[in-house]
């Protein structure tokens, strides 16, 4: 690290040049991004209902609708009055759009004629069915819209696109509502931090330059892979905020070498080979617990971790290159390190406090946190549907009027029955299994849709809305039925396609936590030359897990604080649960990583156990505090879209940093350390952690500074 910021400080403009057009390229590279991510991905490709609805989709074309149009007759006319302009409407769609001709009301024949109007015969349905991949059918819903608006007749919109789109376009102005309201905010907080404007821009400007750079190399991955439009999303908020973080560390280390005497380039180069490795360790372990996505089969899981990935790589990798040399050149107006007597006197005495005793704090904040994970037990997967829309939204309301009125129009749950022996089913299996299925709790009714080689194509119309509680107990039932004799029943369906997804990711999530437990363990015994503490920033990490979820479950499953939060209360997104696993896990162990690094270098320098712990602490509690409350900040924004899934994010991240900066890090790591004692620095194969040899290089060079 001490080479390269001698290189990067020797030209510092000349670096910043690069980087800027770097940055430049990718920006404008980017600049369509969004136009490009896609709303599907949710499937496992290789799940039972994904295998069926390939299936019955090759034979008999696809039997889950995109778009569903709901009409109401004007007053004074009735249902076959609009039939023509309906007619019209539907001709209207380009036949390249279409898998298969539209079915409306006004084109059915019984009994799938009955199940397209209403009771009050005042509304009918249209369904659609989109040819193409999720991507392609979701760009399509526009101009089916455009085409099925009749003026004069009301019609509202449902179905997988339109709900797709909508939510889509929340999301994407969500995003920038929460940038306009957390970039002023952190800048506004940071020069409250640092007392000074030029000292609070940088970190804010390298946090920009991470947001530009993420967004471009999304839109270089969209080249190889579906990405989620989600993933936008999670690239800016972790682009800005790890940059922030990151440059507050930087920031703060550099204003306290300046303190001590150095001079502006010795200062960077102490800066780089202290902060600057932690920043580089903490950045390799919040990739590698994004890299755990990469264990699920889900697309958009997938590109969740690719745009987490490449946000904190360029947060890191612009810390490090930019922030040096903009140091370089503005260094001497950065301003030396300003803590007052009295906030270092505040944390002295907290943690003094803890190591008067420590046994007592880590009983009674591991007491806490172990409460907040109660309502964990009643912790229940989902999946995103129309409940991530506000009460009261139209998409919403039309998606409940449709199951109640239209239950043919839902997807429901198609079922393949098909010989053991290759042949056909039999007549009387097909029926036995009508009956047994139709008898199922939550199934309307079930009808033979059709026949193709070896297999008939039943399906089972559902009183629930798809990938509800109640439409997942259904399929739950359907499959624990024996199928009548010679025969076997799979079954598909957006419902089932949800059931399956939600178990691949609890059947992957081992794997995932194996694989960031592993690499956390292996990167911080090579950073802090310790067996003990890295297995113990593991334990912190599912501590401050377990605290998260507990909270999470208790708002958005059990609805404590639904009305006040605005969020209807239901199963946890499955996919919204991986990705809070992994930036709390890695933020966690991020922050892990820089308060142990201070006693690491405390004791390396010499101190024992007790004074590397108050060194530690008190030199990290304002930044870490500071460096959390600026992550509240970015992320609480989020907190303020009316989708479910962007409030769970914003909520899930105010608790686990509030959890983690303050029980965690300040209270129960010092008091755990203490407790320890000798053995936290235990390795086999070495006596004591070693001064950091870079530190060692710069040393030579600055003892008459550090006299000064």
């Amino acid at each position: 690290m001490v080479t390269w910021a001698r290189l990067v400080i020797s030209r510092p403009r000349t670096v910043l040049c690069i980087v800027a057009g770097v940055i430049t390229l990718l920006g404008l590279f980017g600049a369509d991004t969004a136009k490009r991510v896609s709303a599907g991905g949710f499937i496992a490709p290789t799940s039972e209902s994904a295998q069926v609805d390939r299936l019955v989709k090759e034979h008999l074309g696809p039997q889950n609708p995109d778009v569903i149009a709901i009409y109401t007759a004007p007053d004074g006319k009735s249902l076959d009055d609009i039939g023509p302009d309906i007619g019209r409407a539907v001709g209207r769609i380009a036949p390249g759009l279409l898998a298969r001709p539209v079915q409306t009301y006004w084109n059915s024949v019984p009994p799938l004629r009955q199940y397209l109007r209403s009771a009050d015969n005042r509304q009918a349905a249209a369904v659609v069915f989109l040819a193409g991949d999720d991507s392609r059918r979701v760009t399509a819903y526009p101009d089916i819209r455009a085409a099925l608006d009749i003026p004069g007749v009301t019609v509202r919109f449902s179905g997988y696109s339109a709900l797709s789109t909508e939510i889509t376009a929340q999301s994407e102005h969500d995003l920038v509502v929460a940038e306009s309201i957390s970039l002023p905010v952190t800048l506004l907080v940071l020069v409250l931090v640092f007392g000074g404007a030029v000292a609070a821009a940088l970190p804010v400007a390298v946090g920009l330059l991470a947001v530009f750079g993420a967004l471009g190399a999304l839109r270089a991955i969209t080249e190889f892979t579906e990405v989620s439009t989600f993933a936008v999303n999670i690239a800016s908020l972790l682009g800005l905020g790890m940059a922030i973080d990151y440059g507050l560390f930087l920031v703060t280390r550099f204003r306290e070498e300046i303190a001590d005497g150095y001079p502006v380039p010795v200062a960077i180069e102490r800066t780089c080979a202290t902060a600057g490795r932690t920043i580089a360790f903490s950045a390799l372990l919040l990739i590698c617990a994004f890299a755990g996505t990469f264990a699920y089969p889900q697309a958009v899981l997938r590109s969740l971790g690719f745009g987490a990935i490449a946000a904190v790589a360029l947060a890191a990798a612009l810390s490090l290159t930019a922030l040096p040399a903009l140091l370089a050149l503005f260094g001497a107006r950065v301003g030396r390190s300003r803590v007052s007597a009295r906030t270092e006197n505040l944390w002295g005495r907290v943690v003094d406090g803890v190591l008067r005793r420590p046994g007592l704090v880590a009983i009674a904040v591991g007491a806490a946190l172990l409460a907040l994970a109660t309502p964990l037990s009643g912790l229940r997967l989902g999946d995103i549907d129309q409940r991530a829309l506000p009460p009261g939204n139209e998409m919403r309301t039309t998606v409940e009027e449709l199951t109640a009125k239209f239950p043919a129009a839902s997807s429901g749950v198609t079922a393949v029955l098909r010989g053991t022996d290759g042949a056909a089913p039999q007549s009387a299996a097909v029926d036995a299994a009508v009956r047994e299925l139709g008898a199922v709790p939550g199934v309307r009714q079930v009808a033979q849709v059709g026949r193709a080689g070896d297999f008939v194509v039943l399906h089972g119309f559902l009183d629930a809305a798809d990938r509800s509680e109640r439409a997942t107990a259904a399929v739950h039932s359907m499959r624990a039925l024996r199928p009548p004799a010679g025969t076997e029943l799979r079954f598909g369906g957006d419902t089932a396609a949800t059931v399956d997804s939600v178990d691949s990711i609890v059947a992957r999530m081992p794997l995932m936590v194996l694989a960031m437990v592993a690499a956390t363990v292996v990167l911080l015994t090579a950073a802090f030359r310790s067996i003990v503490l890295p297995i113990k920033a593991v334990a912190m990490a599912f501590l401050s897990l377990a605290a998260t979820f507990g909270v999470l479950t208790w708002i958005f499953r059990d609805g404590h604080l639904a009305g006040p939060l605005g969020i209807s209360p239901g199963p946890i997104a499955a996919g919204m649960m991986v990705l809070i696993i992994a930036v709390v896990f890695g933020l966690s162990t991020d922050y892990e990583v820089f308060l142990l690094s201070r006693m690491v270098e405390a004791r390396a320098a010499g101190a024992d156990t007790s004074a590397a712990v108050r060194i530690g602490t008190v030199r990290t509690a304002r930044v870490i505090t500071a460096a959390a409350t600026l992550l509240v900040l970015v992320t609480g924004a989020f907190t303020l879209s009316p989708l479910t899934p962007m409030r769970f994010i914003g909520i899930g991240m105010i608790i686990a940093l509030v959890v983690d900066a303050t029980l965690v890090r300040m209270l129960l790591v010092p008091a755990l350390v203490q407790l320890m004692g000798a053995a936290n620095w235990w390795l086999p194969w070495s006596s004591r952690p070693r001064r950091s040899a870079e530190l060692a290089d710069v040393a030579p060079h600055t003892e008459s500074a550090a006299t000064m």
